[in-house]
C-alpha cells in the first residue's frame, strides 16, 4: 500500500476563526455543550479520520469578551464522545507543569480503557504566567525548567503504565484469583522533580500506553518530541518552513536511535472551503469582518510582550520586539508570528486578520480540490504526514471537509475509505509498546 495521509480534526468550540461565533448558525454556548462535541465525533468517524483533538489550558484562555471563553475539562469530554463513537482517536491536552504523573498517567489509561484503546495525550509544559497564579507560583517556571520537568514527567508515566504486566489479571474464579501480585510492581523512582512509589492503581490499558503527541516547535519543545512523541502537531505557514521542520524533526529523532516513521507530523490548515473560489472567499471576508480589531490586539499584545498601545493599527511591527531567546512562553509561536509579519510587510490590522482564522497556522481558502491540491502537495513534498484539520466554523466547516475534501483524497488513493484497526495506534500505524517489568529495566540499565 502507498503511504497514506493521517487526519486529525482539532475542534474548539464554533471553530477556529475568533469570529464563527458570531454567524447565524453558531452555538454561543457550543464550547460547554457535550451533544455539540459528540455530533463533531462522529462526522469526523463517518470521514475515517484517524482521531479528534481538544487543546486545553489550566487558565482562563483569552478576553471573555472576544469569543466563547471556558471549556470542559476534554479528558472528561473524551469519556462522553467514547460512548458514542467506536473507531476515532481521542486525544486532549494535560500539563505536565500543572499537574502530577500519577494523576495524569491514571486518567489517560482510564480514557484508554473506557474507549478500548483510543486514547491520546498531547503532552504541553503551559506557557504564560497566569497559569502559575492559578497554582500557588509567582510567575511560571523557566522555559527549559519546563521541559526538563516534562521530561522526567514522561519516564514516571510510562513506568506507571508499566508497573502492570499484561497478564497481571487472571480472573479465576476457581482458585479465587483475581490477579497475580508478582505481575503488579512498584516503580520506586526518585528523580530531580518527582518521588513515586507506585504501581498505578489500574491494569495496563488496551494500547498499553496512549498515543503520545507533542505540539511545540522550540529548541527544547523538538528535543522533547523526537525523544518521546509519536504524533506532532506544528505550525508553519509557508512550504520552505514545513519541509525544514519536517527535515529536522525526523533526523533529531533517527539520531536518537528511533524509526523516523514512528513519528508522524502534522501541520495544521484552517480550510475556507466554497463550492467555488468566489464563495469561499466570500466566506473568508464575512468572518474576517466581524471581528473586533481591540480584542485582537490585545491578545497579539499578550503574545508579543507589548503594550497595546505601541500596535497602531495602520503600521507595521515595532522594530525592537524581543528575541525569542527573551520570550519563556510559547517560543515557537512568537516566532512564528513575527516572522509572518515581517515577511510579508504586514500592518497589525493585516497580521490580526491572518491570525483570526487559526492563530498563526496556515489558512487556505478555497475550492473542495484547491484544499485537496494543497493537502497533496505538501504531503508528497516532505513537509507532512498528514494534517491537523482546523475547521474555521463549526459544524459546518467540518461537515463540508468530510463530505467534499475526504472524497477527494479518497478517489488520489491518499486517504483511507473505512478504517483497518480498532485502537488510535493502529490508526497512525504505530505499535503497541511491549510492557517491561523494573527487573528488566534494571538489567538492561
Amino acid at each position: 500500500m502507498s503511504r497514506q495521509l493521517h487526519l486529525n480534526a482539532f475542534l474548539m468550540s464554533t471553530g477556529h476563526h475568533e469570529a464563527s461565533w458570531r454567524l447565524p448558525e453558531s452555538n454561543p454556548f457550543a464550547n460547554t455543550d457535550v451533544e455539540h462535541y459528540r455530533d463533531l465525533a462522529r462526522t469526523a468517524e463517518r470521514g475515517k479520520f484517524d482521531s479528534i483533538f481538544f487543546a486545553d489550558s489550566p487558565v482562563l484562555f483569552s478576553d471573555v469578551g472576544r469569543r466563547p471563553a471556558g471549556s470542559l475539562e476534554p479528558t472528561v469530554l473524551l469519556t462522553a464522545i467514547a460512548a458514542a463513537t467506536s473507531r476515532i482517536g481521542l486525544i486532549a491536552t494535560a500539563s505536565t507543569t500543572y499537574n502530577d504523573p500519577f494523576n495524569l498517567a491514571r486518567r489517560f489509561a482510564s480514557v484508554d480503557h473506557v474507549s478500548a484503546g483510543r486514547a491520546g495525550w498531547n503532552v504541553v509544559t503551559t506557557a504564560g504566567p497566569d497559569a502559575a497564579k492559578n497554582f500557588n507560583l509567582a510567575d511560571q517556571p523557566a522555559h527549559a525548567e519546563r521541559y526538563d520537568r516534562a521530561a522526567e514527567f514522561l519516564e514516571v508515566a510510562f513506568k506507571l503504565w508499566d508497573s502492570w504486566q499484561d497478564d497481571a489479571t487472571l480472573a479465576d474464579k476457581e482458585s479465587g484469583v483475581w490477579g497475580d501480585n508478582t505481575k503488579v510492581q512498584a516503580i520506586e523512582h526518585v528523580g530531580r522533580h518527582f518521588q513515586v512509589r507506585g504501581p498505578l492503581n489500574l491494569p495496563r490499558s488496551p494500547q498499553g500506553y496512549p498515543l503520545i503527541v507533542q505540539a511545540g516547535s522550540s529548541e527544547d519543545g523538538k528535543g522533547l518530541a523526537a525523544r518521546y512523541a509519536e504524533a506532532v502537531f506544528t505550525a508553519q505557514q509557508t512550504l520552505e518552513d514545513a519541509q525544514a521542520f519536517y527535515a529536522d524533526l525526523k533526523s533529531r529523532t533517527a539520531a536518537l536511535g528511533r524509526d523516523p516513521d514512528g513519528i508522524k507530523i502534522l501541520p495544521g490548515i484552517v480550510p475556507v472551503i466554497g463550492a467555488t473560489e468566489t464563495e469561499a472567499q466570500a466566506l473568508e471576508r464575512e468572518l474576517d469582518d466581524l471581528i473586533k480589531p481591540e480584542y485582537a490586539r490585545e491578545q497579539l499584545a499578550r503574545t508579543l510582550r507589548v503594550d497595546p498601545e505601541d500596535l497602531p493599527f495602520d503600521q507595521q511591527l515595532p522594530a525592537d520586539l524581543p528575541d525569542e531567546d527573551e520570550i519563556e512562553g510559547a517560543k515557537s509561536r512568537y516566532t512564528l508570528i513575527v516572522t509572518l509579519a515581517r515577511r510579508e510587510n504586514l500592518t497589525v490590522r493585516q497580521l490580526i486578520g491572518r491570525l483570526g482564522g487559526g492563530r498563526g497556522h496556515r489558512t487556505f481558502t478555497g475550492t473542495p480540490e484547491q484544499v485537496a491540491d494543497a493537502i497533496q502537495h505538501w504531503f508528497e513534498a516532505g513537509a507532512a504526514d498528514g494534517f491537523n484539520i482546523m475547521p474555521p466554523v463549526l459544524p459546518s466547516g467540518l461537515t463540508t471537509f468530510t463530505d467534499h475534501v475526504v472524497p477527494i483524497l479518497q478517489q488520489r488513493g491518499l486517504f483511507r475509505t473505512e478504517y483497518t484497526g480498532t485502537t488510535l495506534r493502529e490508526h497512525y500505524g504505530l505499535p503497541r509498546p511491549a510492557g517491561r517489568t523494573l527487573a528488566v529495566e534494571e538489567a538492561t540499565a
